[in-house]
């Protein structure tokens, strides 16, 4: 009953379509009762020799007719019963799709890829079996029993159906505690699937990782460990569900051996013909696809209310940020104003006191030592996260009351760990703007100085790149990555990091093409390579979660601080390598 209120939306929503396949369900029910009496008749005139050819033929007529029409009839519930079905697969889907783009990062922490795509897969194919196989042999087997039962009753002998009959309550008992026992059996598997899906995700994801540490052998052996405790999980609920047959067709035997006995009992007194026990038996037969029906029902309804419990868990969860109940209508870029008093993760300080203010246009860099906060506070600013004490603003506003999707609109975001998809680089530059033409794709790409790159490769722009741009050197995944963010010409440009694996050559031409394209744009780079942010109006020195040193860059270098030493420092690194580069060759 669980499931059935959980699902009684989606009954709801269908239940014209619903309606039909029940009765065109009950419809084969009625016609299905037609063969067996047909042959009992049949059975008793050739027992009594005054079968004719004329009865022949027209009760062979009747079977024939009632033939074709259980053939329209199956057909039609099947795509009103089974075909509805899906679509209660296609809406969870989306449900869950939306509601893991609506999620901020830390319910990805919580939950990882394996098991989200676990809930989207296994644990909707089990409702849809629900849906459609569930709703189909609860029907199913409700008309079939009630109207068999009902003729036996009524028609052929009462005395004799309710002694055949006598076993089913036992039936019915036993398979409700195999159920039980089902429920928690196929729960334990599929969270058992969840971490084979998990371990299979990461090692697929990481094997150049694996590979280049040696680790195969390892990894293999922690695969197959993973692999087993699934195989024996699934083999415990294999093993309640393959009970369920079995049980159904030792009762279902029983009823055959007292109706035998019986039936013979009451043939030998007059009081039954041969004919009317073949009907009986018939007709018994046809109880068996009920009974067996309501195991699998059982069985079904069990899988199904563990994977709707699973997913409505999922969907329960709340994201961390939430949209203004009023936001403002429109949105523009403007000076940014940042005034945190203190921001934490998971109860563990990270920044505090951070206030700056950047105008319209003007670029911002901000370095200092890894961990030290730099890419917090670009995370708040596309409000990844919320600031628990103090604000953000943009153009006069606490960005918190814009909607968030009219804030990100204005940004383009190059993270640390470009993220590049399995297309073509011409799709992935433009996967912000499909239309964007293919001049300003290329544009983008001459501007990060990777143009060359890609059209020394066999097919170009063309190029399928592989998942996570695995085909791909680290620098050519960062500028593809930069790309991707200039063609959607942003008026804010935020670059975490994202010049690291490129030459000092490289940075410098993507730099200065940055200060001639972007101006009149806000531009925020942090960075480990200082002559990154030389030229930005201010740069900011973090250290420990807050801002250590600020100014621009000959304001810092005249404190004669951090800043300082470690440009001089990385200086002098450039130039030793320059050196030794030009006594090589």
């Amino acid at each position: 009953m669980y499931l059935l209120r959980k699902l009684a939306w989606f009954f709801k929503l269908e239940k014209r379509r619903y309606l039909t396949g029940i009765v065109a369900l009950g419809l084969v029910s009625v016609f299905n009762l037609i063969p067996p009496r047909v042959m009992g008749e049949v059975i008793d005139k050739i027992d009594s020799q005054v079968l004719t050819t004329p009865e022949l033929f027209i009760n062979v007529l009747y079977l024939v007719l009632s033939g074709l029409a259980m053939y329209g009839l199956r057909y039609v519930w099947r795509m009103y019963i089974f075909g509805t079905a899906n679509h209660l697969g296609q809406i969870l889907r989306y449900r869950l799709f939306e509601h893991f783009t609506r999620m901020s990062p830390s319910f990805f922490q919580r939950f990882r890829t394996g098991d989200l795509m676990a809930h989207a897969t296994n644990d909707i194919n089990a409702l849809v079996m629900t849906a459609g196989g569930g709703v189909m042999s609860a029907v199913d087997a409700s008309l079939t029993a009630i109207v068999t039962l009902f003729i036996m009753f009524v028609v052929l002998d009462w005395r004799l159906t309710l002694i055949a009959i006598l076993p089913l309550p036992f039936m019915a008992m036993g398979t409700s505690a195999l159920g039980r026992r089902n429920h928690a059996a196929f729960k334990s598997s599929q969270e058992a699937f969840s971490k084979l899906n998990n371990h299979v995700q990461e090692a697929v994801s990481g094997i150049k990782v694996t590979k280049s540490f040696g680790y195969q052998e390892a990894e293999v052996e922690a695969f197959a460990q993973t692999n087993q405790d699934v195989f024996e999980k699934n083999m415990r609920a294999a093993k309640f569900n393959a009970l369920f047959d079995p049980m159904t067709v030792t009762f279902v035997g029983l009823s055959y051996v007292l109706t035998l006995l019986v039936g013979g009992l009451f043939i030998s007194r007059g009081e039954l013909t041969i004919g009317e026990l073949v009907t009986f038996v018939t007709y018994l037969d046809m109880l068996v696809w009920p009974l067996q029906a309501m195991g699998f029902l059982f069985n079904v309804i069990q899988r199904g209310s563990v994977s709707y419990e699973r997913i409505d868990s999922l969907l329960a969860q709340e994201s961390d940020i939430v949209e203004a109940a009023h936001p403002l209508p429109s949105i523009q870029n403007g000076d940014l104003v940042y005034a945190i008093n203190h921001f934490s993760y998971d109860q563990q300080e990270t920044l505090s006191q951070i206030y700056f203010s950047l105008k319209k246009g003007q670029t911002l860099g901000i370095v200092g030592p890894t961990g030290s906060g730099k890419t917090t506070l670009l995370k708040l600013l596309l409000r990844e996260r919320d600031v628990d004490a103090g604000s953000i603003s943009l153009d006069g506003h606490d960005i918190r009351q814009y909607r968030l999707k009219d804030l990100r609109s204005l940004m383009g975001y190059v993270p640390q760990d470009q993220i590049l998809f399995a297309m073509s680089i011409r799709d992935n530059i433009r996967f912000a703007n499909p239309d964007i033409s293919d001049d300003l794709v290329k544009k983008a790409a001459q501007l990060c100085g990777v143009y060359e790159d890609i059209e020394a490769m066999p097919e170009g722009f063309d190029t399928i790149i592989g998942e996570r741009g695995v085909s791909l050197s680290g620098g050519q995944k960062q500028r593809i990555a930069m790309s991707r963010a200039l063609a959607a010409n942003p008026d804010i440009l935020i670059l975490d990091d994202s010049l690291s694996a490129v030459d000092a050559k490289t940075e410098h031409h993507i730099v200065e093409n940055l200060k001639q394209e972007r101006q009149g744009k806000t531009t925020i780079i942090t960075a480990h390579r200082l002559s990154a942010i030389v030229h930005a109006d201010l740069i900011l020195v973090m250290d420990k979660g807050t801002i250590k040193e600020a100014g621009t860059h000959q304001e810092l270098m005249d404190l004669g601080g951090w800043y300082y030493e470690t440009y001089q420092s990385q200086q002098l690194t450039e130039r030793l390598t320059a050196s030794l580069e030009g006594g090589k060759s």
